[in-house]
């Protein structure tokens, strides 16, 4: 800035708004493409950070919450009307729900799913990436392995290590639906399908900000596949047992969440594989091809 030059002024201060619709689910099922592409509609104010990891925070205070203080975004335009937190551990996260309802009990929530080995693969994947420190595969799933979805943080285990240790549990989504549907009205839920929404793009978006009680995109944003994770990692591959294993395990809660969701999982490998219409090694040589020793 040369000495003629004065700074300009200060933005303008135009007040917070509290986040007023959460996409709580899954994680590596699209939330991220989703939020940035709602995030550009012209009344949602874009968020400071996209996930706010405000109701999984075990360290708060949650008998004397402060939502004005701790749960809200700077406006960026007088426009703005909504802001979104689009935390994806919130569906499975004990007590996050919960905290949610006492929050708001009309908030309107989203949750997109996606087939939970292969869910499951992505997320390793992705922490593999981050440092090859991480457990490769074999010990990613079976350190923690619980049968089904835990209602309690294991004994002893940090709020961020759980976030990292709990990749099989994030896969039993009819268990995560059912406490869902018992702590939030039907209505409130939005159910979509991480293959639809990138095969099904727009109408899957006219189908969120209906939800939201938005108009309707004039004109989408286009669609950007966000944080689709590491083309190659090193460690490891899936072999086609633990495959197999790992679609038996969640066999009777995919059952339950074709009964409570109504979503179409037909075309899931893990839906295949227990119809017997795809073999395991199919799966596990397709895994073996985002995996260097």
């Amino acid at each position: 800035m040369t000495g003629t030059e004065r700074p300009g002024p200060p933005p303008e201060d135009l007040g917070r708004l509290g986040y007023n619709f959460s996409i709580v689910g899954c994680q590596k099922s699209g939330t991220s493409t989703l939020s940035g592409a709602i995030s550009q509609h012209p009344l949602v104010c874009r968020p400071p950070r996209k996930e706010a990891h405000f109701f999984n925070d075990e360290e708060y205070d949650w008998a004397h919450p402060d939502y004005e203080r701790d749960y809200t975004a700077p406006k960026r335009a007088r426009i703005h009307t909504m802001v979104g937190d689009s935390t994806p551990v919130y569906i499975m996260w004990p007590g996050a729900l919960e905290r949610m309802r006492a929050y708001r009990a009309d908030l309107p929530l989203i949750a997109v799913f996606r087939d939970p080995i292969e869910r499951l693969f992505s997320h390793w994947t992705m922490l593999r990436s981050r440092t090859e420190a991480w457990p490769d595969w074999s010990e990613f799933i079976t350190e923690f392995r619980p049968s089904t979805l835990p209602t309690s943080l294991p004994d002893g285990v940090r709020t961020m290590r759980y976030k990292h240790l709990s990749g099989v549990a994030r896969g039993y989504y009819g268990a995560q639906l059912e406490r869902g549907f018992g702590i939030f009205e039907r209505e409130r839920w939005l159910l979509l399908e991480f293959r639809q929404l990138l095969s099904a793009y727009d109408e899957v978006l006219d189908r969120a900000t209906d939800h939201l009680g938005l108009p309707r995109f004039e004109q989408r944003p286009p669609l950007r596949n966000r944080y689709a994770g590491a083309e190659l990692v090193t460690g490891t591959a899936p072999t086609a047992v633990e495959i197999a294993d790992l679609a038996e395990l969640y066999a009777a809660d995919l059952a339950l969440f074709d009964r409570l969701s109504g979503l179409d999982t037909s075309a899931w490998p893990t839906t295949r594989i227990l119809a017997g219409s795809l073999d395991p090694g199919e799966l596990a040589a397709r895994f073996a091809t985002r995996v260097a020793h």
